[in-house]
């Protein structure tokens, strides 16, 4: 199983600079920055900017809202679009509980039922059908991801609630902890030791 690819890790919802500094140290794959004016993780335009700025040539930076108007003002700064509506983007991630219409039109398809709330629930077997770059969200912490990652094979995984000592403060050590059991073969499967 060597030569089998290590699972795309992004942590969402980053509001300081430090906190991209631990993504990078961690091996996190992509960040996500909220532009949403709905979350407690919400980053103000000029702020989103200026951390999109501190990451680049990093880790690659998602911009992250419900709708492509929220993100509109800061998308060209940012290496991909992560919102919960279609939209013809070359650059689109796209957030969704239900499957995708066009899936090989999109950069990444973020399995997302919680919409940002980080509440997980059961994932349906069709995201395992999915074509292209799946990457799952909702409630993933460093206790179920192992065993998501098992029973789905995603692309990647996506965190943000679980690894917060409060809403829009990271916590290294969490952060830390997740990258370890996402990046943990078997990790989830362990009958005895």
């Amino acid at each position: 199983m060597s030569g089998q690819q290590s699972t795309f890790v992004k942590v969402c919802g980053l509001t300081q600079e430090q906190q991209i500094d631990w993504a990078v140290e961690l091996g996190y794959d992509a960040i996500g920055i909220v532009v949403t004016p709905k979350s407690k993780r919400y980053c103000p335009p000029e702020r989103a900017v200026a951390l999109a700025g501190y990451a680049r040539g990093r880790v690659p930076v998602f911009a992250v809202a419900l709708t492509y108007a929220e993100t509109a003002a800061v998308a060209e700064h940012f290496d991909t679009v992560q919102i919960y509506e279609p939209a013809d983007l070359p650059n689109l991630a796209l957030a969704s509980g239900t499957p995708p219409k066009k899936p090989e039109a999109l950069q990444y398809f973020f399995y997302d039922a919680s919409a940002g709330s980080g509440v997980f629930a059961d994932i349906p077997a069709w995201v395992a059908d999915v074509p292209g770059r799946v990457v799952i969200a909702g409630g993933l912490d460093e206790h179920n991801v192992a065993g998501v990652i098992a029973d789905f094979g995603p692309y990647g995984v996506d965190v943000s609630s679980s690894v917060e000592s409060a809403p829009g403060v990271k916590s290294r050590e969490k952060m830390a902890a997740f990258i370890t059991a996402a990046r943990t073969p078997g990790r989830g499967k362990q009958v005895d030791g």
